[in-house]
């Protein structure tokens, strides 16, 4: 189609988020595996960042954290199950506030989304989003879920069941009737419609894969059956958890610490490798369809003045070091997410090794669509690394990170059961509180309450599998790692309401 909106002086923002989507889950990543054509273009055509790091490793306090600019403690919404407190000011919000249309397709998932607690939808605060096209998640479990409702005008259920047998892995909803499909259909929808007004828009496309449950289609997923037993195996060092925190201990016995899931010692290799497959597969669909949008934004003329956003929320440790899913730990699966950004005047095909917050991705949207900063924002803008060729590679000294009792499986406070299996039978924390400092060169993991924490030197060992906090040829380094991290939670104070005054 031919668009008929002209160019505005401001440019739109695509910002796509996926849900617990890994660094290494692209072919521009270095995945030999997946098939993410459009992706890697997208990667081709702007700035692809290497080291990018979220500033919690579960849904909600991420989200809060990359939506406000501002640290998760900052923010109070540190725990999956809290709801963000209305004076919180989104992004969103500031570009509605300025002139742009805004929309949000999926997940949003700032406030409880429990249908115990919320069962008309996840509530909202001024999010600054004028068309809302909420699903949390493709269960039919509220009646405002725009997924569920699209289902039912096309006639169908939505409905998995297990592949083959399997414990872990289920044949999903066929591509046509998928909820990725659904978030695609609907930003197209917006991307159409808003080429024939004559005003900026923002885009928040938020799809919920590839967080588990691990149900891609059949049609994804089989192309891997074949080269199955050439998929790698997690990265696991049989006995590495035995100097590590108890936490860890005990998710590596049950994922979440809920008997029987996702339980390591009890998985095959099989299990293993179908686990990676189908996790790769549902990858491989969500490129499929971040395609047709990129083609909407063709056919409407508005590509060249669209910067486009690709990263996610959080990862997941799919097996790495003995753990499955997420929790109150920082590997770099975790942690480390793809960040791909492009648009006008953004570098095309250049890789950056400059270590990025999430928290700086606001801050950076500002100043690229030419609004004022917010006092309230803690974030930096990496503008510079995006728009200028020669600009030094260097954004941060390290990253900080934190999870405070952040994870769904704790929010009761219930203290964990002993694990009987290690010799250490103390009672297990059940609400870690764990901050995390990462340079260049090491990470530092602090475990509030507890006398084990966690050091890697990342030069000598990049898979984090040695445990340097108790080596004594680490103390020095150790202690000023810590105070480092002492110097950046100081640092994470709100910064509002602004001094207007000496005295």
């Amino acid at each position: 189609m031919t668009a008929s909106k002209e160019t505005t002086s401001q440019p739109n923002i695509l910002w796509i988020c996926t849900d617990e989507q890994r660094l290494d889950t692209l072919g521009c990543y270095g995945n030999p595996f997946v098939l993410t054509p459009h992706i890697d273009q997208l990667a081709l055509s702007g700035v692809r960042f290497n080291h990018a790091y979220v500033q919690c490793p579960v849904c909600t306090p991420s989200r809060s954290s990359f939506l406000t600019g501002r640290y998760t403690r900052t923010t109070r919404n540190r725990q999956n199950g809290q709801a963000i407190d209305a004076s919180e000011i989104l992004i969103p919000k500031i570009f509605r506030d300025h002139g742009y249309y805004t929309g949000l397709v999926g997940k949003l998932h700032l406030s409880p989304c429990s249908p115990d607690v919320s069962p008309f939808g996840e509530p909202r605060t001024d999010d600054g989003y004028v068309e809302f096209h909420w699903s949390n998640s493709p269960n039919p479990k509220w009646p405002n879920n725009e997924y569920s409702q699209w289902l039912m005008r096309k006639g169908k259920q939505f409905q998995t069941k297990p592949y083959n047998g399997s414990k872990y892995v289920h044949q999903g909803m066929s591509p046509e009737y998928h909820q990725t499909r659904w978030v695609a259909d609907t930003a197209i929808r917006f991307i159409e419609t808003t080429a024939h007004f004559n005003h900026p828009w923002f885009l928040s496309v938020n799809p919920t894969d590839p967080h588990f449950p691990l149900d891609p289609p059949i049609e994804y997923l089989e192309r891997y059956l074949d080269i199955l037993e050439d998929i790698p195996l997690p990265k696991y060092v049989s006995g590495e958890l035995e100097n590590k925190p108890n936490v860890q201990k005990a998710d590596h016995i049950a994922a979440t610490n809920q008997p029987g899931r996702f339980s390591y010692g009890d998985m095959t290799d099989f299990d293993q490798q179908m686990i990676r497959a189908a996790y790769w597969a549902m990858v491989d669909q969500i490129d499929v369809q971040i395609g047709r949008i990129i083609d909407m934004l063709h056919q409407t003329g508005q590509y060249d003045n669209t910067i486009i956003i690709f990263m996610s929320d959080h990862g997941d440790m799919l097996g790495d070091h003995g753990i499955h899913l997420k929790g109150p730990y920082f590997y770099d699966p975790l942690i480390r997410v793809p960040l791909i950004i492009s648009g006008p005047g953004v570098i095309a095909n250049k890789q950056r090794q400059a270590l990025i917050e999430l928290v700086d991705l606001a801050p950076t949207l500002l100043e690229a669509s030419g609004m004022p900063f917010y006092p309230g924002m803690q974030g930096k803008s990496f503008l510079s690394l995006l728009t200028e060729d020669n600009q030094t590679d260097h954004h941060r000294e390290d990253i900080y990170a934190e999870s405070y009792n952040a994870s769904w499986r704790t929010w009761d406070r219930k203290p964990r059961e002993k694990i009987e299996k290690y010799e250490q039978k103390e009672d297990l924390i059940s609400q870690p509180f764990t901050t995390m400092l990462r340079t260049n060169h090491h990470k530092l993991v602090v475990y509030h309450g507890e006398e084990m924490g966690e050091l890697y030197d990342l030069q000598t060992d990049p898979n984090e599998t040695t445990n340097l906090w108790s080596d004594q040829e680490y103390k020095n380094l150790k202690m000023q790692l810590l105070l480092r991290m002492c110097d950046r939670m100081a640092w994470t104070s709100d910064p509002l309401p602004e001094r207007i005054s000496p005295f």
